[in-house]
């Protein structure tokens, strides 16, 4: 049985390049946590929701068929991740995407479980 850790020939240079040009553990780290928000499809329907419309909690949680508590956690969940922002116009608050990069990772994700 082959050594998995023994390497026959090792290409330095590709090596060189490609470890100057990796993300550090840090930004690496914060990638695998944006992912991991994406990771529920919860808040992804809200995401989806959000597409369509700035919209109140009430307004999610009829649309979901889910409670207002259950919609408000979740936003504050995408709201830390920096992927809602919220507007308030009188009492009532209103959610919205934070900017088009989150319709863009959604809208590659689809394409890609749809190829």
């Amino acid at each position: 049985m082959e050594n998995p850790t023994a390497y026959t020939h090792v290409h330095e240079e590709t090596v060189k390049r490609v470890n100057e040009i990796m993300p550090g553990e840090e930004e690496l780290f914060d990638l695998s946590e944006l992912f991991k928000i994406f990771g529920d499809s919860t808040r992804i329907r809200i995401l989806y929701v959000l597409f369509e419309s700035d919209m109140c909690v009430c307004g999610i949680a009829e649309l979901l068929g889910m409670t207002q508590s259950a919609i408000s956690h979740q936003l504050a969940v995408l709201k830390k991740a920096k992927l809602v922002r919220y507007r308030r116009e009188g009492k009532t608050i209103f959610y919205s995407l934070s900017d088009d990069h989150v319709r863009t990772i959604l809208d590659q994700g689809m394409e890609h479980i749809t190829e």
